[in-house]
């Protein structure tokens, strides 16, 4: 942490380079939009870090802004007819090299992990609000795949989702970045948690703490007997009145993310309507949008010492092959999360 607040470090002080490689983006598209390029390293503002990337990790967030879809996304401000961010990537872990002149939480040298501007990168700048201490004793790589699902996760299930001991949780979309993270949280806040995912990733999802893993290729929903007390939907598919009936008569549906909607507003309208509904029935249906905090990240790191949470790694690349692992995100195979590591960083001077 940071001992001084006058105590400034300046860019430049880091090493005599002024450029970086970095996977960038002109357009909107699938990875094939994607290049590794030498790029000039990025410039922090005032209340931001610049990091040293060690390993960065690939989530449906940063597919979205890639592909520029739902169209809501340019409309919200990330580009119009292009990426505003020209280098992908949200989730990061790495060393602070430089702070700008408002930071107050963070010192160069510092292990850290959260959420930065284009992640995809040797440095990126990152907004001090959004990372955390490394927790001592996980890895750059386990910590990199941690902030964007985790906290995505722990909110869904405690500060949407109202999760108590003893309740019966199911997780449709288990296997994926945030799913594998929820298994394991519900599991930690004492929840009985069943899963949907698909077939080869059945044994995974056992794994993480699952009672009963429901394969989605084989088993319709609508046949699951059990009936839960909380709801947490990251596969995007299902109607709302075939979730409600898995719910008990006062539970609780919380919506993640917004997948396999349309073009232009994504799987949104389903959340919408099952907002609008929840006021005229018994049973609680909601959606939110993560809070990129601070405060999220250094609760997760409480489970991520402990070991309750161990972060589910589906597959490791290069920089290099960055683009490698964006297409491997596209194919809907790995089980978790997708990770990029950084190596051959320069020595600060």
């Amino acid at each position: 942490m940071r001992t001084s607040p006058t105590t400034q470090t300046t860019e430049s002080a880091t090493t005599s380079a002024t450029t970086m490689r970095a996977v960038t983006q002109s357009r909107y598209g699938d990875s094939g939009a994607l290049a590794l390029a030498e790029i000039d390293r990025p410039t922090m503002g005032p209340g931001e870090v610049l990091l040293e990337v060690r390993a960065a990790a690939v989530d449906r967030g940063t597919e979205h802004l890639m592909t520029g879809r739902p169209w809501l996304l340019r409309l919200a401000g990330f580009g119009l007819l292009r990426p505003k961010q020209p280098v992908p990537g949200l989730d990061v872990a790495g060393v602070v090299r430089a702070i700008g002149a408002d930071v107050t939480r963070f010192a160069p040298g510092d292990e850290v992990f959260g959420i930065a501007n284009g992640s995809f990168a040797e440095y990126a700048t990152a907004d001090e609000s959004k990372l955390a201490n490394k927790p001592a004793g996980l890895t750059f790589e386990l910590a990199a795949a941690s902030a964007v699902s985790g906290i995505t996760a722990l909110q869904a299930l405690t500060d949407v989702g109202h999760l108590e001991p003893g309740q019966r949780v199911l997780v449709i979309g288990a296997s994926g970045g945030v799913g594998t993270f929820a298994v394991q949280l519900a599991r930690a806040e004492g929840g009985v948690v069943d899963g949907v995912a698909g077939t080869q990733n059945l044994p995974l999802v056992s794994s993480l703490g699952a009672r009963t893993v429901f394969d989605h290729r084989t088993t319709d929903i609508v046949d699951i007997p059990e009936r839960y007390d909380l709801i947490v939907d990251i596969g995007g598919r299902n109607p709302i009145h075939t979730l409600r009936r898995l719910l008990t008569p006062t539970g609780t549906l919380v919506f993640v993310g917004g997948e396999n909607g349309n073009r232009v507003t994504g799987g949104i309208g389903r959340q919408l309507r099952a907002v609008a509904l929840s006021p005229f029935v018994r049973q609680r249906l909601t959606m939110f949008l993560s809070t990129e905090h601070h405060s999220f990240m250094e609760r997760l790191a409480g489970y991520l010492e402990s070991g309750e949470v161990v972060p589910t790694i589906g597959g490791r690349f290069p920089l290099e092959q960055a683009i490698d692992a964006v297409r491997q995100l596209e194919s809907g195979r790995a089980g978790g999360k997708t990770v990029i590591h950084v190596d051959d960083h320069p020595s600060p001077r």
